[in-house]
């Protein structure tokens, strides 16, 4: 039936959009080492990461607004133009000081943006029947920047210097930016007065239990995303595009080879080995002591993102009505800003005080805690539910 086919020309262009959007943005998981350049210690790269963190979350409440009232398409035009701003405005910072911050701040508003209306998008052209598999499939494109951002910078900055990696992040979110203006609009909107309250929209009591595993998720990808660099700078093993490569290549592999798994035997069958998978990956790291450690982690930890993250993310638009889709959308991304604003300063902190292997165990311990939580609350959701509509109309929400 038509209504069940995924591949559509539609995905097409929102994977495409993405991609070259993610890769734009994931060649800033060099930026630690740039930060290091100008005088950065271990807790002031956390607490810069966490300020583009803070400015993408508290634009969240009027974006999840702006995505159901005026569409998706409007929004898109002005993150992703933002977007090429930030990338460029690298250019201009030679020491650290207040005009870094705004940058970062720039940068998190931006990013933030674009992410969260091409995953909406991704969402509302995905058929409902192929949910859980679209949005695998649909997660390859925002994987395969995370390979590729790392081997991308490693080339860019041997062969040059951090001004080379800055102009290719605004070359590609220029790429990006027209590619996103090529989407048409592909969600229902509703008015201002029959849209309920953004607190409303998230706060459906299926929803809690999701946002628990989720920031807890995305607080420990810190550990990864934020400190592999200064890790591999310090210790010497290994590389971050190696890391990375392995990382994104894996969880690539489980979703176009393993897509349907979670539809065949449950959803949950498959995400809690995958969480697992991710522990797992944490304690190889704290005992690492050779390249093939590194590449043993990355190949633990990718296969558990490669099937974790389209779980959640399935669940949460699956558990939200339609017409709020953009609300807890960006609820659901702005998580993973969330996880940048407390993992950032708190791994960070750990490492100066202990070192890596005590932040990479730290992880893994708040990661297996909020396993066992989930899975005490959510079982009462473990039957197919319906969204909680009712709680999410206008004289509910009032």
């Amino acid at each position: 039936m038509d209504r069940d086919r995924l591949l559509t020309p539609a995905f097409g262009a929102v994977f495409a959009a993405n991609l070259i959007n993610g890769l734009s943005f994931f060649l800033f998981v060099h930026l630690p080492g740039f930060l290091t350049e100008i005088g950065a210690d271990e807790t002031e790269i956390g607490v810069l990461f966490s300020v583009s963190a803070v400015a993408a979350i508290l634009i969240r409440p009027w974006l999840g607004a702006a995505i159901d009232e005026r569409g998706r398409r409007p929004v898109i035009a002005v993150a992703g133009l933002l977007n090429v701003a930030a990338s460029l405005l690298y250019l201009t910072v030679s020491s650290l000081g207040p005009w870094l911050y705004v940058v970062r701040i720039l940068h998190g508003v931006a990013v933030g943006g674009t992410f969260t209306v091409l995953v909406t998008i991704g969402a509302d052209v995905i058929p409902a029947s192929r949910r859980t598999e679209g949005l695998a499939l649909f997660g390859v494109s925002g994987l395969l920047p995370i390979a590729l951002g790392g081997l991308v910078g490693d080339l860019l900055l041997r062969t040059g210097n951090f001004d080379n990696l800055f102009i290719t992040a605004g070359a590609l979110a220029i790429v990006a930016y027209g590619l996103a203006l090529s989407l048409g609009e592909s969600g229902s909107t509703l008015g201002e007065g029959e849209r309920p309250s953004f607190l409303a929209a998230i706060r459906q009591p299926s929803l809690l239990p999701l946002w628990l595993i989720t920031g807890v998720f995305s607080l420990v990808l810190t550990g990864y995303f934020t400190f592999m660099r200064t890790f591999v700078d310090a210790t010497g093993i290994g590389s971050v595009g190696l890391f990375f490569a392995c990382y994104a290549g894996m969880a690539i592999t489980v979703r176009v080879i393993g897509s349907r798994l979670p539809a065949r035997i449950g959803d949950k069958r498959v995400l809690f080995p995958a969480l697992g998978a991710l522990v797992v990956g944490f304690v190889v790291l704290a005992r690492a002591s050779s390249a093939i450690d590194v590449v043993l982690a990355g190949v633990l930890s990718g296969i558990g993102h490669g099937y974790a993250f389209p779980i959640l993310f399935a669940f949460t638009v699956t558990r939200t009505p339609e017409a709020v889709r953009g609300s807890s959308l960006a609820f659901f991304t702005a998580l993973f800003d969330i996880g940048v604003l407390f993992g950032g300063p708190l791994l960070g902190a750990i490492i100066e005080a202990s070192g890596y292997p005590a932040m990479f165990l730290t992880a893994a311990g708040m990661l297996v805690a909020a396993m066992v939580a989930f899975y005490v609350w959510d079982r009462r959701w473990d039957a197919p539910a319906a969204a909680d509509a009712e709680l999410v109309t206008p004289a509910a929400s009032a």
